[in-house]
């Protein structure tokens, strides 16, 4: 089995599986409502595929969910680390100590 994207990926594709669980369709039947083939969606179920935010939208949509309940709490940690830590904040004032 082969590992998650990152953690957001993961809980995502819970989410999305929990829902659709809980509408008591098969992934087959969310699929072809959100437009997708079904092994795409089952790959985001196992949080081995990241969706696009039209996915995630048509998604939502077919789960007649708002997409903000998929991703409601995912933070910065819980991506994959990246080369940098630099932020908006981080730049704006490096660029407020150079004009000094």
């Amino acid at each position: 089995m082969s590992s998650p994207r990152s953690q957001a990926a993961s809980l995502v594709g819970e989410r999305i599986r929990a829902e659709r669980h809980r509408h008591g369709v098969s992934q087959m039947e969310l699929a072809e409502l959100a437009s997708m083939h079904f092994t795409s969606l089952g790959k985001i179920e196992r949080g081995e595929a990241n969706p696009s935010l039209v996915t995630l939208v048509r998604i939502a949509a077919a789960l007649n969910v708002d997409p903000a309940v998929l991703v409601a709490g995912l933070s910065e940690s819980d991506l994959p680390s990246q080369s940098h830590g630099v932020t908006v904040a981080d730049l704006i004032r490096a660029r407020r100590n150079e004009r000094e």
